[in-house]
């Protein structure tokens, strides 16, 4: 099962602190990483990503699907006007698997000019430690998970396999 989770935060700096935070927990065996970034935006509203290029262990499946996650999240939006069977196909099942319209807004809600959120995408997570680690961060958490047979699907779907 893969878990999606969108930590927003009013101050970007606060933002960088959870994100080297997040890395340590990797070190650390704590979280098992198929992606990371913090997303902020200044305050004209333009969006601004910075991904870690120190995330271990993703495979291109893993990276393909985090890449198109991430890219239906923040730098699609009205994703829903798009048309061609191949993305409508792969949108309607990551919205079947938890990353629906909901989830979307909520995310969008989160980012107003001057905030930013650490955006994590884990396939091993021990909750209780990541819980620990991350609350002197403070923010506003999103959680949705992707279930084994949705993230293979997805998965497959994207290698034209599917």
């Amino acid at each position: 099962m893969a878990e999606l989770i969108v930590i927003g935060y009013d101050d970007p700096e606060v933002a960088g602190q959870a994100f080297a935070t997040v890395q340590d927990l990797q070190r650390d065996y704590v979280v098992h990483l198929n992606g990371l970034a913090v997303v902020s935006v200044d305050s004209d509203g333009g969006t601004h990503v910075d991904t870690s290029s120190r995330i271990v262990g993703v495979s291109a499946a893993s990276g393909a699907l985090w890449g198109t996650i991430f890219g239906i999240l923040f730098l699609l939006p009205g994703v829903g006007l798009l048309t061609g069977a191949a993305l409508g196909g792969l949108v309607g099942k990551l919205s079947k698997s938890g990353v629906d319209e909901r989830f979307r807004r909520q995310v969008e809600d989160l980012l107003k000019p001057g905030s930013a959120a650490v955006v994590i995408m884990a396939s091993k997570i021990t909750d209780d430690k990541f819980t620990v680690a991350m609350r002197p961060h403070g923010g506003t958490v999103l959680k949705t998970s992707l279930s084994d047979e949705d993230e293979k699907e997805l998965t497959d779907q994207l290698a034209g396999t599917g």
